[in-house]
């Protein structure tokens, strides 16, 4: 009968839980417990909300301080929301679709913000009085429009939904 090879000196995981060995009887750690599940849609589809609208703002306050929209910051939005709410709501089919709606309308409200900021400064009015005016931005957003903010809108519910689908690669 052979006898087990005795643990290095040193090594606390040399035993393993149960003395579990290894090839030619030397000890070995036992693997890690898998991961939790992440099953959670509606937490899944709150973080995802919380991150539109914190994007929303910074995409707009970065659009109204340079004065011009950034196709980039467009694929970060959606990229963000739709991986933070697969990375906590786990693999639910919704989540790619919701975070490639709310990626849509969180570049939008971005390109209003951007606007009021914009507006701000050349008016000479407070932001928030003039972000509140809705009617008025949305005119001004729909005449101002051109090709590249619809392709800007195209391309946060895409990165949203590929995003999501990555989280979970």
């Amino acid at each position: 009968m052979t006898q087990p090879v005795p643990p290095p000196s040193g090594n606390p995981f040399a035993q393993g839980p149960q003395g579990a060995q290894g090839p030619q009887g030397v000890p070995y750690a036992p693997p890690p417990p898998p991961a939790p599940a992440r099953e959670n849609l509606g937490l899944g589809l709150l973080v995802a909300l919380a991150a539109a609208l914190v994007l929303a703002g910074a995409y707009g306050a970065l659009a109204g301080s340079i004065e011009r929209e950034i196709g980039y910051a467009a694929v970060a939005v959606g990229f963000l929301i739709g991986f933070a709410s697969a990375k906590v709501g786990g693999r639910n089919p919704v989540l790619p679709i919701a975070s490639a709606v709310l990626a849509v309308g969180a570049v939008y409200l971005g390109q209003l913000v951007g606007i009021a900021v914009v507006g701000s400064k050349e008016l000479s009015v407070p932001f928030l009085d003039l972000f509140l005016e809705f009617d008025l931005l949305t005119k001004v957003w729909s005449e101002s429009a051109e090709a590249m903010t619809y392709v800007f809108l195209g391309i946060g519910a895409l990165t949203a939904f590929a995003g999501a689908r990555k989280a979970n690669a």
